[in-house]
């Protein structure tokens, strides 16, 4: 597995990623998909060869504060270390960044997930996350 920038955005395998793990908000607006990919801080990408495997993108400025706004892997290569790798790939890109955060689904796995990677619910620190509906 090799990680690396994600430069040049290639529609068929970015839809295909995201539709894999039934993200299909995103999938149902390629093109709204593709100007969030332009507008994004950093995307870093794992490679099994010429395939991508998995994908992390992150907005901000990339100086206070970092978001991690999709991390996702291909159902066939998860639970191999890809989604954690992309995570510490990041994080020690920006590791002088004050506010790294993130949302995900309230599951026991995803929570498992990214509290093994050092992530605290806000809660746990005086703090509380606010999402308009």
């Amino acid at each position: 597995m090799e990680i690396r920038e994600y430069i040049n955005y290639k529609e068929d395998e970015i839809l295909n990623l995201y539709s894999s793990v039934g993200w299909t908000a995103y999938t149902d607006h390629p093109e709204i998909l593709k100007a969030g990919f332009a507008g994004s801080l950093l995307t870093l990408a794992a490679y099994d060869g010429s395939s991508l495997t998995g994908l992390v993108r992150t907005v901000g400025d990339g100086q206070t504060i970092l978001y991690i706004q999709d991390i996702l892997v291909l159902p066939e290569y998860q639970r191999q270390g890809i989604g954690a790798a992309l995570i510490e790939a990041v994080l020690k890109r920006f590791k002088e960044v004050r506010q790294i955060v993130l949302a995900t689904d309230n599951t026991d796995a995803t929570i498992a997930f990214y509290e093994a990677q050092g992530f605290v619910k806000m809660t746990e620190i005086g703090c509380c996350g606010f999402m308009k509906a």
